[in-house]
């Protein structure tokens, strides 16, 4: 049976790499920190999903196992050396903690003759992701294994959707996300193009998918939450059943759409379509996706090649609207969260720096007809 390495064994991991993993006929080792999950994942080698849809479906995953790389990083090492694909979902900013334990694996393939061609795919909210891990694991490897990774290691780079909220069950394996999911790999990084998923997009030119991914979903889902949270919603859909936040969030998509038309040539009516979905699945009865989880890590989603700092870049170089972007960035300064880092950061940022300051110092823009916009929507 085909053998699959797993960085994160979180409710992305389980609900939606797993599940794919699973369904291809792949065993999962996980790898993870949190010893409870990765103690139920040894004792029972199995886990089920909750389809968020009437009726409620679950899938039952089997084939699984833990390793705490923390207590057992050998293991990892050992399991990386003989995997057949490695995945990752742990995080833009954990990626570069396993970047050591990555060129382990590696070497040890290297050390054993292991040819196999190899893909490590990162499934990250971030464009590029597999291919700043690789620049991460490079740090670790040495000239032989820098070598050997050119031969037969690709870090092909992937595009994930689905929603999975923030929940908590009496088990700690069960997890529950929403019906719609989607997996893009560009195929050009790919040193094993023979081992493709089913249930997996395969495209040659991934950014056009991965901008469409963090531009849309992305950007709309955290336009739902900051701009529920300013108008006092505590759930995404309690914020869309408030029509000014809906159609707040639906002008957010049009100023979106009217970027990637003119970057990459979408149909307009495809897009359409894509957005109206992407709407409804933020409306799912089924989910209590929360704003606090949602809106999380303000200052992260308020960086330069973030999902609004990004887009309203390059909306201005083509001399298009981004007002809804602009009153969104608004609402995420004035966002407060007194349980979450970075959202007190910034708020103590704000008080004892100036606000162009704050906006140049989390926004990375050097712009200073564009700060201005910003500081004057915020001010």
């Amino acid at each position: 049976m085909k053998q699959a390495v797993h960085f994160g064994a979180g409710n992305i991991g389980r609900g939606f790499i797993g599940e794919i993993l699973f369904e291809n006929g792949f065993e999962i080792a996980f790898v993870d920190v949190n010893e409870t999950i990765i103690d139920a994942l040894n004792q029972r080698h199995a886990y089920e999903i909750e389809i968020a849809e009437e009726g409620q479906r679950h899938i039952a995953v089997s084939g699984v196992r833990g390793i705490n790389n923390r207590q057992h990083p050998e293991e990892v090492v050992a399991a990386l050396a003989t995997a057949d694909l490695v995945t990752t979902a742990i995080g833009p900013n954990i990626l570069p903690f396993i970047a050591g334990l990555v060129a382990e694996g590696i070497e040890a393939r290297r050390q054993a003759g292991n040819t196999q061609p190899l893909d490590v795919l990162a499934c990250e909210n971030m464009i590029g992701g597999s291919a700043f891990l690789y620049e991460e694991v490079k740090k670790h490897l040495s000239e032989e294994g820098l070598a050997y990774a050119a031969e037969f290691v690709g870090f092909p780079n992937a595009a994930v959707d689905r929603i999975v909220p923030a929940q908590s069950h009496e088990d700690p394996l069960f997890v529950v996300v929403e019906p719609f999911n989607e997996w893009v790999v560009e195929t050009q990084g790919m040193k094993n193009p023979d081992l493709k998923l089913e249930g997996v997009h395969y495209e040659a030119d991934l950014e056009p998918f991965i901008e469409r991914k963090l531009f849309s979903v992305n950007s709309g889902h955290a336009t739902s939450a900051y701009t529920g949270a300013h108008f006092g919603a505590t759930t995404i859909l309690e914020a869309l059943q408030n029509p000014e936040v809906k159609s707040k969030v639906e002008a957010v998509l049009a100023e979106i759409r009217s970027l990637l038309i003119a970057k990459w040539g979408f149909d307009e009516q495809a897009l359409v379509d894509y957005h109206k979905v992407i709407i409804s699945r933020f409306e799912n009865p089924y989910i209590v996706d929360d704003i606090a989880r949602v809106a999380r890590t303000p200052i992260r989603k308020l960086g330069y090649d973030e999902r609004f700092i990004r887009p309203i870049r390059e909306l201005r170089e083509r001399g298009l609207s981004y007002d809804n972007l602009l009153a969104t960035v608004s609402y995420i300064f004035g966002y407060k969260d007194e349980t979450d880092e970075q959202s007190v950061q910034l708020q103590t940022l704000l008080q004892e720096k100036s606000l162009p300051e704050v906006v140049s110092e989390v926004t990375g823009l050097t712009d200073p007809a564009l700060i201005a916009e910003i500081v004057a929507v915020v001010a």
